[in-house]
């Protein structure tokens, strides 16, 4: 494999001809050709290393090969950090004691991540932001990190009273064995772009039981019919994803040059410019830029997809749903009416990581823990501490709002669309200004359109805050677990007193 260590391509330049005449970055070029064949070696697995014929070491043994390969071609011998990673990992999950492993594999699993974040970002090529070697490692970060707490849930016998469904579902209840334990990390269905998955879900595709899993969750209605069939065909779902990722991509390619996000700092169009066409020429440079996102989530889907894993049961129509590991909902975060919703339907899966290794874990502000983890999570640029930053502010403001006037707008139909309207237009522009850093990357470019903004969505979201607060979630749980079992109580003393009154008598 023909290599070179620069800035620009640690892989394989075996594709340069092909980046020139198409003017891409050769390891663009390199990931979109290892997510194709990808794809078809994903179909390939589905039908000739199907679990009905062959054994689950060799599924292993061949995802594994092939995820490192193609980690090789497009990064070359950086690709050897996600096998330091996997080791260091499985070595504290072996080694160190069962009721702090989870937190010590955290620690070092996400400490390697930001090393090599910080060396790739300042020592090699800060400023440049393209498809690099961290990109994967912050998947595997995801997965091993995930997989720890799973362990310690599954096998720490205190725990068991204390979880929750959706805890006890994800519960590992042996120690994986290395093979098992790089094949889910490094399976070339996921080892590019992902989606994280956990591991049960995974172990049960790669044994062939994930079908009948499917099924027993969903075995009723029309859903028992459909249950009594063999396994459903994720052609349809992988031609439909198929077609989203053309689209997004022609779309992308289409306009994120007419419209670059950085224009919106340029001194001449700030200065001569309304204030009002900036915020709509923010709007239109970002709807440019999300296609690249739909385009790369989308097509990981569905290589998944075509590999047979993904089924998450049956609609009540009957259609087969692949969505178990989806990233997005398009349509979903287009005309998303909250910072939430937005968020939901967003990147989903490490939305799903973020919960369930810090907000439902962490004692002392879940929200706060959790954008700082994403931030961490990101990388190094300071302009994704600034998104996340501002991000929680804009959380907990959507929140006031939402808590405080949304009951007003809900007596009508005609009110409830108006309000969907306001908070649709709220939210996009919400969204826009906050993640502008996250583009942007850098201190200087990020402050500098803030100010061109003076700074008046984060002095709102305070304003709104201050004047509006809300209980947070869990004050607002633990009140009704308090009124429960004052209510409980209440009973309690009144079926005593109507014994006492039986007794007398």
């Amino acid at each position: 494999m023909a290599t070179q260590t620069t800035a620009s391509c640690t892989g394989s330049t075996l594709l340069q001809p092909i980046s020139d005449i198409i003017n891409l970055p050769v390891d663009q070029v390199n990931f979109v050709a290892c997510q194709l064949f990808a794809l078809l070696m994903a179909v390939w697995f589905r039908i000739y290393l199907h679990p009905s014929k062959t054994s689950p070491f060799i599924r292993h043994v061949v995802a594994t090969l092939l995820g490192l390969y193609l980690a090789l071609f497009c990064f070359g011998w950086y690709s050897v950090h996600f096998l330091v990673q996997s080791g260091l990992s499985y070595g504290v999950m072996i080694f160190a004691s069962l009721e702090h492993m989870h937190k010590y594999c955290f620690i070092v699993t996400l400490g390697y991540l930001i090393l090599c974040q910080i060396t790739r970002v300042y020592v090699f090529d800060y400023g440049m932001y393209s498809a690099d070697f961290t990109g994967p490692m912050m998947v595997i970060t995801q997965k091993i990190t995930s997989m720890a707490f799973e362990i310690h849930d599954g096998l720490s016998k205190h725990r068991e009273g204390q979880l929750t469904p959706s805890q006890k579902y994800l519960a590992i209840s042996r120690m994986p064995s290395l093979l098992e334990y790089l094949s889910y990390n490094c399976n070339f269905m996921g080892i590019l772009a992902g989606p994280t998955c956990s591991y049960n879900d995974y172990m049960a595709f790669m044994e062939g039981t994930s079908y009948q899993r499917r099924h027993q969750e969903k075995a009723n209605g029309k859903e028992n019919g459909k249950a009594k069939q063999a396994e459903p065909s994720p052609k349809r779902a992988v031609v439909s994803k198929l077609c989203t990722c053309a689209i997004s991509l022609t779309t992308y390619l289409s306009l994120y040059r007419l419209l670059p996000v950085d224009y919106a700092i340029d001194e001449h169009f700030v200065n001569t410019t309304p204030f009002y066409l900036q915020v709509v020429y923010l709007y239109l440079a970002m709807l440019a830029l999300r296609p690249k996102y739909y385009f790369v989530w989308t097509l990981a889907d569905a290589i998944n997809n075509a590999a047979g894993f993904g089924f998450n049961g049956y609609d009540a129509d009957g259609s087969p749903r692949w969505d178990l590991i989806s990233n997005l909902r398009i349509l979903d975060i287009e005309f998303a009416t909250s910072f939430k919703l937005f968020l939901d339907n967003w990147n989903m899966q490490t939305a799903q990581w973020l919960k369930r290794v810090c907000y439902e874990r962490c004692p002392v502000n879940p929200t706060a823990a959790t954008f700082l983890l994403s931030a961490m999570w990101h990388g190094v640029y300071p302009g994704y501490y600034l998104t996340f930053v501002t991000g929680i502010g804009m959380t907990m403001a959507a929140r006031a709002v939402r808590h405080n006037i949304r009951p007003y707008f809900l007596v009508s139909d005609s009110h409830k669309r108006v309000y969907d309207v306001i908070t649709w237009a709220s939210t996009q522009v919400a969204i826009c200004y906050t993640v502008v850093p996250f583009v942007l990357l850098a201190v200087g470019p990020s402050l500098k359109f803030y100010s061109s903004w003076y700074f008046c969505l984060h002095l709102l979201c305070l304003l709104v805050v201050l004047v509006l607060p809300v209980k947070s979630r869990r004050r607002q749980a633990r009140a009704k677990e308090d009124a429960a079992q004052d209510e409980q109580r209440d009973h309690s003393s009144t079926d005593n007193n109507c014994n006492r009154k039986d007794k007398s008598t």
